[in-house]
């Protein structure tokens, strides 16, 4: 073993060393590192901040003073290189591997950040939060679930926004968050599988909110500003709402083709732009509370036409009354053609109209004017009714005439609290905006939270101070009037701003078309992050794009996606949609924070000090009661959509291991499960077997019975505990490498096999040994293996393999001391595989003793599974001569009765007979065969003893000056070696003499311990007489065994083992699987190849067997 020598310079000036010497003690540094081989090494997890490939090892040893660690110095470095890197960290996925590709080599010069709060967080949020819904349906649900119910709509959607943004800060806040934002902390907060449903839920929320913001910009263009512009019209009411649908058609995929170009040629732009879309709102807001003031002092002049109470469209006429003066003449206005068949006075007119006067009120009376009182309460109605004012006299009449083509306000969709909390809750998402923006910020840790706080704060007041505003300052007919068509088709936010209301109206549409081209830019992105993580499948194709990494293909989807919410073409329809994403993806920020904070895992240490899991939890529960107040069948179908990807990522899905908290929360139930589970052994109701499977590895660390594992697939189903479990011979130190190849093969057939479990591969200097240490301490506390299955050692008898039959018989004792059954599966390679499909056959159990009821409970588990599914099952049980067989049978049908269990019933009836002359030689030989072994073993350690000294002798003759020649020596071993043993006692004297060679210190070792050691002195005629002695010694040896009797107790047992399987042979010869009560060995040693003999008789002429000893204790019942 080449020595290891540490070399320190001790002075500088000490002049060059000799280059050879140099060279020699490097390559005995590299001899030595790979002699300790994986023993003494250790693999260390990869970090981003360690680069052993960059450090210069010559620098690196300089200087005694860290001369200590220098052997680690390649994969630990000097704290003081760790912090240089840490210092010049830049907030960019520097180092995190799963979201890299080259990076050392691709990687650009990265601008330092220079983006603070406000700009990076504040303002960014404030323009995703204030948005469409602001500005086109506030108004209308203030008016529709008057000002009460409306504070509480939007008291509830910010709060579920304010405590995901706290849950949001804690994970932000615990460490460096890469550019990601939300996806990124999700999906390592709770690991792949949810990370993955989640992020795919928030990117198609993301999508979904850039359709309903293209939605709103072209109902902004058609309703407000150029209603000229629309291709489709309607005549009646029914008509003009199917065109104006059709026209959102038409230009939302003009609009949505024009913005995907924008996004792929120049997405700088649109970043750009966003400043000057931000502006646009915030005018339009200081223009609302502009002009909320105004009305105090000069309210606008927006008067209404009322018929009786019911709210009249002034698109169809200019004068709201029946009749008009004109020169001294009363004539009939426009409103009296819509209402009679002519415009003669005494024309016939609508009932309706006919009963009730035409009035006219002020649409927006002013914040003094006290209409806050009768706007406190809800008014919902149904779809196509009639906006109506509350306490205003009318006549109803009967109306004969079709109500629809009168020029009333009619409501389009039915309203009540759950649709309208639907409608609303987009206007509070956007508070991920920040967080995305994680990569770009001076300090991320600091600004998340107080922008997106500072953000949520400032657009909660501002919502809730316009639903008291505005129910203060306009008319409730108004505010219920969703398009505005009593104000002369003017958008009704319009009409309270000051100082003109196409501020608001220029102000929401640039706002609306910012907003949609920022979700088709983000998008994109988001889809691009999930699909380079790997953990999707079928995504990762949106992983790629264009050169400069801009995600083409992941824009077309989103366009695609996108164009699903154009063809659904109404925004009241959209808006519950993303509402269902963006809250199943703050549900699970808040779970995230939840689960972290509740497992106290060690890397959970946020700067973010106010939060509490209390709060999350909260928070979670409110996201999810909001999906169900929502839209009960839409939280149904996203939670499913959520789950399909799950399970998709979880079988199909590349593992990843992120140090999630579901991880942890895993560990934590089992470490309670398992304390659970310790109290004491399971009832029998519960009892099943949990499997122990040993086995057996080639020299390549293959399995060599995968049949086995087959077999236990077949009988687990996937249900209880299944350890596998193998020996190599050896030390840990010199297998490990083997250790970790036996391990991958192993695991890989299980997962070939699907068979469900852990793997423990154990080295110990013996098979035996092994064997008995996995059936001492594999599993965990309850958790714990109750029955051991192996197969059948094949070659037993072979004389090179006369330890197996050992190994087997010790295992089998074991288990009986263990308390644990056995299952012995004899012809292994012939049980079927999980693809075959037996169509027809039987299972038979040979019930012969009881021993806790397992032959019955394992053909009911085999036939779960599909293979054995069309097998039927025979019990047979044995009567004796004394026995009543016919009452027997009825006991049996019974007891399978009370079990539960269909099977077959047999008693075959055994009767004494005398002992055949074949049992007897069968007996006799087998009695024979282990004596000669025994004979053979003993002449063999002889020999072994007299070779030993025979070649002591040849080697030490020079030195005693023997008489003998060394030649007449060498003549005579080599004629002792002619014998019937020749190749056998040369590879003796083989190895003897290799060990000597091989083993020079162990000897010297022996020799100065053994200083009077005994010189024999050996002669021609001493090794003549001592050979003719053991010869003669054999022979008489050998004609004793010719010459013994059976014992009577061995005959006695081979008479047994002879009926039945006589018996068995004749009734189950032809069973797809035979279960036979498996004998114990005898508790006397010296027969245990006796026993090996009767169980190959036993079972001889089977082709499928099942041996088993049960535990001991009952593991079948027949109560409830």
């Amino acid at each position: 073993m080449p020595t290891n020598f540490t070399v320190v310079p001790v002075e500088a000036q000490g002049g060059e060393r000799d280059s050879a010497e140099r060279d020699a003690w490097r390559r005995e540094d590299e001899e030595d590192g790979r002699d300790r081989g994986c023993g003494d090494g250790i693999s260390r997890e990869s970090s981003p901040f360690i680069n052993s490939a960059e450090m210069d090892r010559g620098n690196m040893y300089e200087g005694k003073n860290m001369a200590l660690f220098e052997e680690e110095m390649d994969s630990n470095p000097m704290v003081s290189s760790l912090l240089n890197k840490l210092a010049n960290y830049t907030n960019v996925t520097q180092g995190v591997v799963e979201h890299e590709a080259d990076e050392d080599s691709k990687r650009k010069e990265v601008k330092v950040p220079r983006m603070g709060t406000f700009i990076g967080v504040y303002l960014p949020c404030l323009q995703n939060i204030l948005g469409v819904i602001l500005f086109l349906r506030l108004t209308w649900i203030v008016g529709t679930a008057g000002v009460l119910e409306s504070f509480i709509i939007v008291f509830m959607c910010c709060a579920c926004t304010m405590l995901t943004a706290i849950s949001m800060s804690a994970i932000a806040t615990n460490g460096v968050v890469p550019a990601g934002g939300s996806y990124y902390m999700i999906s390592r907060s709770l690991g792949p599988e949810f990370g993955g449903a989640v992020g795919l839920c928030f990117y198609l929320g993301t999508t979904f909110a850039g359709a309903m913001y293209i939605l709103g910009t072209i109902e902004i263009l058609l309703t407000y500003i150029s209603p000229s512009a629309a291709i489709f019209k309607g005549e009646e009411a029914d008509g003009e709402a199917e065109a104006m649908l059709n026209n959102m058609r038409v230009y939302g995929t003009c609009i949505i083709i024009l913005m995907a170009i924008v996004v792929f040629v120049g997405v700088k732009y649109v970043n750009k732009l966003a400043l000057v879309f931000l502006a646009c709102v915030i005018l339009s807001i200081i223009a609302i509370y502009a002009g909320v003031i105004k009305t105090a002092i000069d309210p606008p002049d927006f008067p209404i036409c009322l018929l009786g109470n019911r709210t009249l469209s002034k698109r169809s006429f200019d004068v709201c009354a029946k009749f008009t003066e004109r020169n001294n003449e009363t004539k009939t206005t426009n409103l009296w053609l819509l209402f009679c068949n002519s415009s003669s006075p005494t024309a016939m007119c609508d009932d309706y109209f006919s009963l009730n006067n035409v009035t006219e009120i002020q649409g927006i009376p002013g914040i003094l004017s006290g209409v806050l009182i009768d706007n406190l309460w809800s008014t919902y109605s149904e779809k196509g009714s009639i906006v109506e004012k509350k306490n205003q006299p009318s006549i109803s009449g009967s109306e004969d005439i079709k109500i629809g083509g009168r020029p009333y306000v009619f409501t389009d969709i039915m309203t009540y609290f759950t649709v309208l909390v639907g409608i609303y809750f987009p206007s509070v998402t956007g508070i991920m905006a920040g967080s995305n923006r994680s990569g770009d910020l001076k300090d991320a840790q600091k600004s998340i939270p107080t922008g997106t706080i500072l953000a949520i704060s400032t657009t909660s007041f501002i919502y809730l101070s316009c639903i008291v505003l505005f129910g203060a300052c306009i008319e409730g007919v108004v505010l219920r009037d969703k398009y505005g068509e009593a104000v002369n088709g003017n958008l009704v936010v319009g009409t309270l701003a000051w100082p003109s209301p196409w501020v608001i109206v220029i102000g929401s549409f640039f706002s609306t078309c910012g907003a949609g081209l920022q979700s088709l830019t983000g998008a994109p992105r988001l889809l691009q992050a999930i699909a380079r993580d790997g953990i999707v499948p079928f995504i990762q194709v949106f992983g790629h794009g264009k050169a400069n990494g801009e995600p083409t293909w992941a824009l077309l989807l989103t366009a695609a996606i996108c164009e699903i919410g154009i063809l659904i073409a109404s925004l009241d329809n959209v808006a519950p949609i993303l509402s269902m994403f963006f809250l199943m993806c703050y549900m699970f920020v808040n779970l995230a924070c939840a689960v972290q904070t509740l497992l106290r895992t060690p890397n959970w240490r946020p700067r973010f000090k106010y939060y509490h899991w209390t709060l999350s939890f909260l928070g979670m529960s409110l996201c999810l009661a909001l999906m169900f107040i929502c839209s009960w069948y839409y939280a149904l179908i996203a939670m499913l959509i959520a789950g399909c990807i799950y399970k998709y990522i979880e079988y199909r899905g590349a593992e990843k291991e992120w140090g999630d908290g579901i991880r942890g929360l895993s560990l934590n139930a089992a470490r309670y499960a398992l304390l659970r589970v310790e109290d004491g052994p399971p009832h029998t109701k519960n009892w099943r077997p949990q499997l122990l499977v040993l086995l057996n590895l080639d020299c390549e660390q293959l399995v060599k019975h995968p049949r086995l594992l087959s077999f236990t697939s077949q009988l687990k189903a996937g249900k209880g505990l299944t350890i596998v479990g193998s020996v190599l011979q050896g030390t840990y130190l010199d297998k490990c490498v083997e250790t970790q190849k036996a391990e991958e093969n192993v695991k890989a057939l299980m997962a070939v096999e699907k068979t469900k479990g852990f793997c423990q591969i154990v080295v110990s200097p013996s098979f035996r040994d092994g064997i008995s240490h996995l059936i001492q301490s594999a599993g965990l506390g309850g958790m714990k293996h109750n029955t051991v299955l192996m197969a059948w050692p094949q070659s037993w008898k072979q004389t090179e393999n006369h330890f197996s039959w050992k190994n087997f018989v010790d295992t089998v004792r074991e288990t009986t001391a263990a308390q644990q059954a056995l299952l012995v599966a004899k012809n292994i390679d012939l049980f079927p595989t999980n693809q075959e499909r037996f169509t027809e056959g039987n299972i038979d159990v040979w019930w012969i003793v009881h021993d806790g009821g397992m032959l019955m409970l394992l053909p009911f588990l085999l036939r779960q599974h599909k293979v054995w599914r069309k097998c039927k099952m025979r019990i047979f049980t044995v009567a004796q001569m004394d026995d009543n067989s016919i009452q027997m049978k009825k006991d049996l049908q019974m007891f399978l009765y009370h079990l539960r269990l269909n099977a077959e019933v047999e008693v075959v009836e055994m009767f004494e007979n005398d002992i055949s002359a074949f049992t007897y030689e069968k007996t006799l030989m087998m009695e024979q065969r282990s004596q000669m072994l025994k004979q053979m073993q003993l002449s063999k350690n002889e020999r072994e003893r007299e070779i030993q000294s025979i070649t002591d002798e040849s080697r030490g003759s020079v030195r005693r000056k023997s008489c003998s020649s060394p030649q007449s020596i060498g003549q005579d071993v080599q004629a002792l070696l002619n014998n019937d043993y020749e190749k056998e006692e040369a590879q003796l004297i083989h190895d003897r003499n290799t060990a000597s060679r091989s083993a020079p210190a162990v000897k010297a070792s022996v020799a100065a311990a053994m200083p009077e050691k005994v010189q024999m002195t050996w002669t021609k005629e001493k090794f003549v007489a001592e050979k003719h002695k053991n010869k003669d010694t054999n022979v008489s040896g050998f004609k004793d065994i010719f010459n013994m009797k059976p014992n009577q107790s061995n005959v006695r047992r081979m008479h047994t083992a002879v009926k039945l399987n006589g018996v068995v042979l004749n009734k189950s010869q032809h069973a797809q699987l035979v279960l036979l009560n498996m004998p114990g060995p005898p508790k006397n040693r010296k027969g245990d190849e006796n026993y090996m003999e009767f169980l190959e008789v036993l079972t001889e002429g089977l082709d499928r067997v099942l041996l088993v000893r049960g535990s001991g204790r009952e593991v079948i019942t027949i109560y409830s």
